[in-house]
């Protein structure tokens, strides 16, 4: 019982706001990274560089993050009314955070050549913010049309 007072619960709506507003923060930290490294090199190299980061980041959107998302939508969308700030993201998935955290940082620090660094900042960067959408997408649907909170899995809607 006392554990539950303590418990910092929010309504779905800003657990989907949350949601949103880190992808998409944490997307263009990335991306901006990104953009600083490949500033340092000559025009031709940056814009090849560059186009392979979004190109990785529009393959990394369709076939990974955009999937994740939908599943924590779907799971947001199934509380009662609140859950715990911290829901927004299932549990799991912050082992998987912790990991690309260490792993870019590793990276980051790394004697490899920001320049090709730079590719693997853009796409993971740019998955994220288109990912983050998503969420945005539910917020119009939900906030402002006024439909009901409704699982995708069981509805026609798409994202």
């Amino acid at each position: 019982m006392v554990l539950a007072k303590l418990k910092p619960a929010v309504s779905r709506y800003w657990l989907i706001s949350l949601a949103g507003l880190l992808w998409s923060a944490v997307g263009v930290m990335l991306c901006r990274l990104a953009y600083l490294w490949l500033t340092a090199v000559p025009w031709g190299g940056a814009v090849f560089l560059g186009i392979s980061g979004i190109l990785l980041a529009l393959i990394a959107y369709r076939f990974g993050f955009s999937r994740i998302v939908g599943k924590n939508i779907d799971r947001i969308q199934q509380f009662s009314e609140k859950g715990c700030i911290f829901a927004f993201q299932a549990w799991k998935n912050y082992l998987i955070i912790v990991i690309m955290v260490a792993l870019g940082l590793f990276l980051r620090y790394s004697p490899l050549p920001k320049q090709y660094l730079a590719v693997v900042y853009l796409a993971v960067g740019g998955a994220l913010f288109l990912s983050s959408f998503h969420y945005y997408a539910l917020l119009w649907r939900v906030g402002v049309r006024g439909h009901p909170w409704i699982s995708r899995s069981n509805s026609k809607i798409s994202d």
